[in-house]
């Protein structure tokens, strides 16, 4: 069973994101996005080291790439939304380089929360945050308006 949201021993007052993507300059763009807004976040290279991460530390948001190697993004979400012992309440978003509107139609019947394509600009990335984590407050970051992440 996971531990409760109070017990996590990476539980902030922001909030813990998982970033998911086996491309490592992606995720830590996203990572560093995260952060400068006031979020503990935490990393993995695919699904299965998602799966692993979420059984250790219950984050309260989890973003994904789709395109991984052994575990795809559609199949972590649906692991996610659908094992019982998971609390169905993590919202999982999307964030891929597919951006084809079967991509975006599959990604929500998985049970994703928000879809974003790559690149995207960051104030997409922190406003889809802070929709999905509105008791969260996230500090101004220094990341220019209008600047988009690959």
């Amino acid at each position: 069973m996971f531990p409760s949201l109070e017990d996590s021993p990476a539980k902030t007052s922001m909030g813990t994101v998982l970033v998911v993507d086996n491309n490592s300059a992606s995720r830590q763009t996203v990572f560093d996005l995260l952060k400068q807004n006031g979020l503990t976040v935490l990393e993995a290279g695919n699904g299965v080291e998602a799966i692993d991460k979420i059984r250790e530390h219950f984050p309260d948001l989890v973003i994904t790439e789709i395109v991984m190697p052994w575990m795809n993004g559609y199949e972590l979400c649906q692991w996610l939304k659908n094992n019982p012992e998971v609390d169905r309440q993590i919202p999982v978003v999307m964030c891929s380089i597919r951006n084809e509107d079967f991509d975006r139609y599959w990604g929500m019947k998985k049970g994703a929360d928000a879809y974003i394509a790559k690149p995207f600009q960051a104030t997409e990335l922190i406003e889809t945050v802070k929709q999905l984590l509105p008791k969260l407050r996230l500090v101004s970051s220094g990341t220019p308006r209008g600047a988009a992440i690959a």
